[in-house]
């Protein structure tokens, strides 16, 4: 049975989770966006989201940058590639504003792990090791 060609109209906009990502200039690409879906940076509707999984408007999706959450509810679905300034109307951002004392907390935090010395990689040094012994007494 054949339906209507009306009723293609009425269909539900969809899109994979990749592009939205792209079009809402979440990520600046589309290949980004897919890498962080597969390392579970990404959840739509509180479940972990593939990159081709397929979003449609009143979806929630969850996205994790650098250190906090965002957390978007798709408004549109876009039809084309979008201006930074038209992106940000594809989507409603709830993401709850962080107390001044977290973020406060979060730079020191920052602060102190670029002070701290990288840890050495492979065979040590002569000079770190002379150092280690004199450290464990044998020298």
């Amino acid at each position: 049975m054949k339906l209507p060609e009306h009723t293609a109209d009425l269909a539900a906009p969809e899109m994979r989770l990749d592009k939205w990502l792209k079009a809402a200039r979440i990520y600046k690409s589309r290949e980004e966006a897919a890498q962080a879906c597969d390392l579970g940076r990404v959840k739509v509707n509180d479940h972990a989201a593939k990159p081709s999984k397929v979003v449609h408007i009143g979806d929630v999706v969850v996205v994790k940058a650098s250190n906090h959450y965002r957390t978007l509810e798709i408004k549109e679905i876009p039809t084309r590639g979008l201006s930074a300034k038209d992106a940000k109307l594809v989507y409603h951002e709830t993401t709850p504003e962080l107390p001044p004392e977290t973020v406060e907390l979060m730079k020191l935090f920052r602060e102190q792990a670029r002070q701290l010395p990288s840890p050495e990689k492979g065979r040590p040094t002569k000079k770190s090791r002379r150092e280690l012994e004199r450290w464990r007494g044998k020298g």
